[in-house]
C-alpha cells in the first residue's frame, strides 16, 4: 500500500498484520463509544469527506455517515445521478477534481473496475462501500463480530451457504489474511470464480467448495449467507430454483457446531435464504454485525484519513 495515498479497495490488499491492527482499533473505538468516550481526538477534524452512492444502501450511508460525524469530519452525500461517473467526463477527469475538492471519497458502485480506476487517479484516499465484485468493509466488520462472540478467529471455520457474491469474495480475502478456514456450499451454476479460489489457495487459504450445504456447515463455528438476489441480478426465479436447498434453516443450523453463530450482511428476506426462526433466533449475530459496520469503518477512515503512522 502506498504510504501517500491510503486506499481501502480490497482486504486482499493488505497483509494479515494490517488487517489484524484494523479490526482491534475498530474494537477500541466501539469500546470507547459505549463508554461515552472519544478514543481519539477528532482525526478527521477539518477533513472533508464525499460519499458517493451509484446503489441504494442503508447500512453503507448510515454507517459513514455517523462515522465520518463522529470522527469530526464534514460528509458530502452525493448520489450517482448528481455526477453520472464515466458518462458526463472520464473517471480519471473526475477522480482529478474531486481530489481538489475533499479529503477522500467512499463510494458504493457496482464496478469494481471503475473503482480501481477512480483510486487510481485520484490523489486522495478512496473506500470501496461495495462492488459488484467485494465488500472488505461488510467481513471486517463480520470478522469483528465473529470475535466478540467466539474470541480469536484464526484456526477457526466459517461456513457459507448460498450464492456466490461479493461478500463472500471479501471472506476469501479474510480467510487468506486471518487463517480462517473457509467451506462453501453453492449450486454448480453459481460457483465462485476459478480467478477467486485459486488466488486463495495460492495465498494459503484453507478452502473447500461443495455443492452439499450440510457438508459445507459441518464443524462450523459460524455459519453465513445472503440473499439470493443481488443488485444487478435480473433472474429472479433462476435463482431461486438453484438455490432452495441452500437457505440456512434450523436444521442445517443444527450441523454446525452447538455454539455457532449465525451472520448475514442484510438486507434479509425470510424464508429465502433464511428461516425467521434463525434470523431472529439466539444464536443470530446479525445487529451486532450491522453494528460493527459502523466501528470497523471508523478505524478504516482514521487509517486512511487520519494522521499515519
Amino acid at each position: 500500500m502506498s504510504t501517500q495515498t491510503r486506499h481501502f479497495l480490497d482486504i486482499s490488499s493488505f497483509d494479515s498484520a494490517q488487517i489484524r491492527r484494523l479490526i482491534e482499533d475498530a474494537k477500541a473505538l466501539k469500546a470507547a463509544r459505549v463508554k461515552g468516550q472519544p478514543a481519539v481526538e477528532k482525526p478527521l477534524a477539518g477533513k472533508k469527506i464525499a460519499v458517493i452512492f451509484q446503489q441504494p444502501s442503508l447500512r453503507t450511508r448510515m454507517s459513514f455517515d455517523v462515522g465520518i460525524n463522529e470522527l469530526g469530519g464534514h460528509v458530502l452525500m452525493v448520489s450517482g445521478d448528481e455526477i453520472e461517473l464515466g458518462q458526463r467526463e472520464s473517471i480519471a477527469d473526475t477522480a482529478r477534481v474531486m481530489s481538489r475538492y475533499v479529503d477522500g471519497i467512499m463510494i458504493r458502485m457496482l464496478s469494481h473496475h471503475e473503482l480501481e480506476e477512480l483510486a487510481h487517479y485520484a490523489t486522495v484516499p478512496v473506500i470501496n462501500g461495495l462492488t459488484k465484485r467485494s465488500h472488505p468493509c461488510q467481513v471486517m466488520a463480520d470478522v469483528m463480530t465473529f470475535e466478540e462472540r467466539l474470541g480469536p478467529i484464526a484456526g477457526r471455520t466459517v461456513a457459507w451457504t448460498g450464492d456466490s457474491n461479493n461478500v463472500l469474495a471479501s471472506w476469501v480475502h479474510a480467510a487468506a489474511r486471518l487463517d480462517v478456514k473457509l467451506q462453501i456450499a453453492t449450486p454448480e451454476q453459481l460457483a465462485p470464480p476459478d480467478a477467486l479460489m485459486d488466488w486463495g489457495r495460492r495465498e494459503g487459504a484453507s478452502i473447500k467448495l461443495t455443492r452439499d450445504p450440510y457438508e459445507a456447515v459441518s464443524g462450523a463455528d459460524c455459519v453465513i449467507t445472503d440473499c439470493w438476489v443481488s443488485m444487478g441480478d435480473a433472474d429472479r426465479e433462476y435463482r431461486h430454483n438453484l438455490l432452495r436447498p441452500y437457505q440456512v434453516d434450523d436444521r442445517l443450523m443444527a450441523a454446525a457446531n452447538r455454539d455457532a453463530i449465525f451472520m448475514h450482511c442484510l438486507p434479509a428476506k425470510r424464508g429465502e435464504e433464511v428461516a425467521e426462526s434463525v434470523i431472529d433466533g439466539p444464536r443470530s449475530a446479525v445487529w451486532d454485525e450491522a453494528e460493527n459496520r459502523l466501528h470497523a469503518q471508523k478505524a478504516v477512515l482514521v487509517w486512511a484519513l487520519g494522521n499515519p503512522t
